[in-house]
This record gives C-alpha cells, sequence and structure tokens, in this order.
C-alpha cells in the first residue's frame, strides 16, 4: 500500500488523526475508554506484580507509553502498556541482574534501567529501519497467531474465573493445575464469570452495536452492590494506591549495563512482533490508518525510555485490552486519552469507585474478547485457497499455546521461510506456446491446445535464479527440451521473471548452454532484464550465447528464429503467427 500522507505525518500520525477525526467516533472511543479503564486497573496492576514490583507501578507504567502511542504510533486499535510476556520477561531479566547491580533494593531501578533499554533497542532499530522484519509474518501467521493467543487468554482467566491457583509452566502446566483441583471450583464465581459471558455473547447477538462489555461489567458491579454478594465469597478489585509517580533518573550503579542487553533485545523482539500483529489483526481499513513497522518500532522505543524515566518496567501491545476495546467500540486512540485521564483520576480520587467489580467478571470479559480473536469465517478461506498456509496456521496456533508469544512466532516465521523456499526452489516453470485469438505466448499448463513453434522450444522459470533453484533451472529445461514431440533446433528462455542471477546462477545457466550446445541446439534469450545483463556479463555468459542470440522481446526472437530456420531449410517454420512474421 502506497502511504500518500505528508512526511511530519508519518512521523507523528496521532496528530494526523487528530485533524481528520469525526464527531461520530467519539462515542466509540469515550464507552470504549471507560470499559478498557475498568479492565486495564486490575489487569496492569497485577503484571506490575508479576514484575517484581508494587501494584502502583502498574498504573504508572500505563500513563506515558499511552500517551506517547496516541502520538507516535500508527495504529488506531493497540493498547499499549503492561502486558503479560513482556512482564515475565522484565520479571526474569531483572531478576538475574538484581544480584549484581546491588540487592533487591535496586529491583526498581534495575526494572526501570531495562525499560530504557528495551526503549533504545527498538529506537536503534528504527534508524536502521529493520521493520522490513515483520514482512516475515505472513496473512496465515497472523491468524494462527490470534488463535493462540485466544487459546493463551483463556487458560490464564481460568484461575480468576474459579478462585482457583492456578499453577504451572506453559498453557498445559496450567491446564494440569486446574483439572487436578477442579474438585475446588468456586462455585458463586463460576456462576458468575459465566452469567456474565451468556450476558456479553446474547448483546454480541441482539444487539451488537451496543457497548456489551460496560454494560456486563456495570451489571456485575451493581449485583455485587445491591445484592452484598462479596459475602459470597467472590474476589473483588480491592483498594487502588493512589498517586502519580515522579520523574527520576535511575541510577546506574555496579550493573552490567552490556548484561541488560540479552534481555532487553528479547522483550524488544516480542514487544515488536507483537504490536505487528496485533496492529494488522484490527487494522480497519480507513483511510489513513497504515501499519507502518519502523514507525512502530520509534513508538514503543520513545514509550519504554520515557516509562523507565517515570519508575516504570518495559511496556508492549496488550492483545487482550486491544480486543476489549475493539469489541466496546474504539475508533481511535483517543480511547487511550479518554483511558488516561481516568486511571489519573483513579490514582488522585476515584479507587473506591472499583472496589465492587468482581474479578471473575473481569475474566469473563476476557474470555468473551478472547473468542471474538478467532475468525472462522477467514480460517476456512485459508484452508480452501491453499494446503501450505492453513498448515501454517495451524503450526502458528499451536506453538503460539504451547510454547508461548516469542517461540510461537519463531516456529511460524521458520515454517514461512521453509514454505517459501519450497515454492522458490521448485517454482513454476513451463514451455510457451500460441494460442488462437490471443496475443503473446502461454504455457501449456494453462493452455494446453497451445501450438508450438516447429524445432523452437520457449521456456520460462517463474523466478530469479539463485543458488538454491539453480539445479531445478537446469533439469527442468532439459525436461522441457527432451519432453519435446519434434527435433529442436533452438531453445529460447524467456528471461522475464528471472531478475536475479547470482554466481552459482550462472553457472547453471552456462552448464545449461554448454548441454545444449553439444547437441546441436542454440541457445538464446529474450526478455533479459538490463540488471540481469549487468550480472551476466562479468562471468563471460553473454559474451558465449553471443549478443545476436539476446532479444528485448519474445516476437523480435520467434521472427529472428524463424529468419534463420529458412535460411536453413529454405522455408518457415510450422506455427509461427503471420502477426509476427508482419510485425
Amino acid at each position: 500500500m502506497t502511504d500518500h500522507r505528508p512526511a511530519w505525518e508519518r512521523h507523528l500520525p496521532g496528530i494526523g488523526v487528530l485533524r481528520r477525526y469525526r464527531r461520530g467516533w467519539i462515542r466509540g472511543d469515550v464507552i470504549a475508554g471507560v470499559t478498557l479503564t475498568a479492565y486495564l486497573i486490575p489487569q496492569a496492576m497485577s503484571y506490575a506484580v508479576i514484575a517484581g514490583l508494587p501494584a502502583v507501578v502498574g498504573l504508572w507504567a500505563a500513563l506515558a507509553p499511552m500517551l506517547i502511542y496516541f502520538v507516535l504510533g500508527s495504529s488506531w486499535k493497540l493498547s499499549v502498556g503492561p502486558e503479560s510476556a513482556t512482564s515475565l520477561m522484565s520479571a526474569a531479566g531483572v531478576g538475574a541482574l538484581v544480584g549484581a547491580a546491588g540487592g533487591p533494593e535496586r529491583y526498581a531501578e534495575v526494572a526501570a534501567l531495562m525499560a530504557i533499554a528495551v526503549g533504545i533497542v527498538c529506537v536503534l532499530g528504527f534508524f536502521a529501519r529493520l521493520g522490513f522484519l515483520s514482512s516475515l509474518l505472513s496473512r496465515p501467521v497472523l491468524i494462527g497467531y490470534l488463535i493462540g493467543i485466544a487459546v493463551l487468554m483463556i487458560v490464564s482467566q481460568l484461575g480468576p474465573a474459579t478462585r482457583l491457583e492456578v499453577e504451572g509452566e506453559g498453557t498445559w502446566g496450567q491446564l494440569r493445575s486446574f483439572v487436578d483441583q477442579i474438585d475446588r471450583v468456586h462455585v458463586p464465581s463460576l456462576l458468575l464469570s459465566g452469567t456474565v459471558l451468556g450476558l456479553l455473547l446474547l448483546m454480541k447477538w441482539l444487539a451488537p452495536k451496543a457497548p456489551g462489555s460496560l454494560v456486563a461489567l456495570l451489571v456485575a458491579g451493581a449485583a455485587v452492590a445491591f445484592l452484598g454478594l462479596e459475602r459470597l465469597g467472590l474476589e473483588m478489585i480491592g483498594d487502588v494506591p493512589r498517586g502519580l509517580p515522579e520523574p527520576r533518573l535511575p541510577r546506574l550503579g555496579d550493573l552490567d549495563v552490556w548484561g541488560l542487553l540479552p534481555y532487553a533485545v528479547g522483550i524488544a523482539i516480542v514487544g515488536f512482533s507483537g504490536n505487528i500483529l496485533a496492529g494488522r489483526a484490527f487494522a480497519t481499513g480507513r483511510s489513513g490508518e497504515v501499519i507502518d513497522a519502523n514507525q512502530e518500532l520509534l513508538a514503543l522505543g520513545a514509550a519504554n525510555v520515557a516509562n523507565g524515566f517515570l519508575q516504570g518496567f518495559p511496556v508492549s501491545s496488550s492483545r487482550s485490552r486491544t480486543v476489549i476495546a475493539d469489541a466496546a467500540g474504539s475508533r481511535t486512540q483517543v480511547h487511550s486519552l479518554v483511558v488516561i485521564v481516568l486511571v489519573v483520576l483513579v490514582l488522585l480520587f476515584a479507587g473506591p469507585v472499583l472496589e465492587f467489580l468482581p474479578m471473575a467478571a473481569l475474566s469473563a470479559l476476557v474470555i468473551y474478547a478472547a473468542t471474538q480473536l478467532i475468525d472462522v469465517a477467514e480460517i476456512l478461506r485459508i484452508a480452501r485457497y491453499r494446503r501450505s498456509e492453513i498448515l501454517i496456521t495451524s503450526a502458528t496456533a499451536v506453538a503460539v499455546a504451547a510454547l508461548g508469544v516469542l517461540p510461537g512466532i519463531g516456529v511460524a516465521v521458520a515454517l514461512s521461510i521453509l514454505d517459501l523456499l519450497r515454492r522458490i526452489t521448485r517454482p513454476n516453470a513451463g514451455v510457451l506456446g500460441y494460442v488462437d485469438d490471443i496475443p503473446g505466448m502461454h504455457s501449456l499448463d494453462d493452455y494446453p491446445d497451445a501450438t508450438l513453434v516447429q524445432g523452437l522450444v520457449v521456456f520460462r522459470f517463474d523466478s530469479p535464479v539463485f543458488f538454491a533453484n539453480a539445479d531445478s533451472f537446469v533439469s527442468r529445461a532439459l525436461e522441457a527440451v527432451e519432453d519435446s514431440d519434434q527435433p529442436v533446433e533452438w531453445f529460447l528462455l524467456n528471461s522475464e521473471a528471472n531478475t536475479d542471477f547470482d554466481l552459482t546462477a550462472v553457472d547453471a545457466a552456462e552448464e545449461l548452454r554448454a548441454r545444449l550446445e553439444e547437441r546441436g541446439i542454440r541457445f538464446a534469450m529474450a526478455r533479459v532484464k538490463q540488471a540481469s545483463l549487468r550480472q551476466l556479463s562479468p562471468a563471460g555468459f553473454v559474451d558465449r550465447v553471443g549478443e545476436e542470440n539476446i532479444f528485448p522481446t519474445l516476437p523480435a526472437a520467434v521472427r529472428e528464429y524463424a529468419r534463420r530456420y529458412r535460411e536453413v531449410h529454405g522455408h518457415l517454420p510450422e506455427g509461427v503467427p503471420a502477426s509476427v512474421l508482419e510485425s
């Protein structure tokens, strides 16, 4: 997609969205912001605890990243802030470094330094324009990734929805832990969670445009407040700490700065991958929304650097919050501004308002959001298109669900590359002929009744030729000659798709030319790109073929073949259209 926005807007996309903001969007953004705030507060606090920090740090860590992403981020939907994968990775990295950095009392400072290091890695990636790496994330990978994330989201809520202490490493460990203690499920929590989930699904069916998420949370909170359901043992959000973060420069002390690097790179990869995958998944296609991979590196980097100076920890985009905001009707990043305002108010004044929101209701909201990630229609479309694509989708889903986000993405990218190599090493190739009433030359695979020119094999290999497919190029070209029903005098390579030749490919082309010459067959080329000629010339290949046997177009090559054929045989070859001879 060509980006026609002015340069300043490409680097400040949030300001560009504000310039084109429509009045009709405000309702969806406000409702999404209110709904998301109710979910973000307990989630961000829990992620801070996972990272080994006081719970209030999770709320602090949501403010600057959301504001910065509003200005710099290219997605209109992503919710940036504390996130499960980066929180877990931060805990591992910081925990490994605090011993050498002065002990547990420096934990918060090391976490802040980790955020700054992650930000610097992302910013360096922006200047190096490494966003192109996101092209390895294909549509089948994206759909499989979302399915895997849906599974992770659902499994992560088994504990909060039932008040069980679900533990264990990975999805299978958590499932085993849940099954082992299923007889101790807290029934009121399970019933409330199921009721809220049912209400959400019902509203989606009966009133898809209504703010179902917000309505469900308000109903759950009102039921607890007015019916006294907390006496049944339901777990509530509880007290919300007050106060805003103060800017602070974290001290390096004895910290091994280079020791931060491996963890920072890993967190940056996970964060960037999450941004790109979720951003593309929720891109609306409206005018002006362009998911710019390099810009995402800049936005993520700036958000983390700022967070480090505000006593935060590494952050990324949250898939669950993005889904919830989207389901609640968010239209642009203005919903993040609503969240910022509400979180600040909660930190300063309104903590008690959230006390009556039960955790089981929030779990139901997450589970509902996860179900919206699974696009059955798109899965079926991929399955109908190509078997290898649905295998990649399935493998990605299983890998993300079973191994986690980063290993899952790694498996998916590896499978995509293997599938790409399979197709490149064995691309489409075939012999061309003439078809009545259709200009040009066409493959016999498409038109089996096409007319071949007597004594001429016109061969097309639909790929750049390089070390991985050079042997296939030679063998399939010789097969085309062997399969000819008549003696072959010329072999004409249609090079329109051969846009690149490496040294191995040049040697392979020379091998083909020499073997054909031994059999008395002339090797010629047509539609050769100038860049390809510049690659072939230094190796002497063009001289051995002869410039008189290299033609700018197929008609010119066939016309010259017909002329030389007549000089030898005294008549024109069969199968040459009159239009070619007359042109």
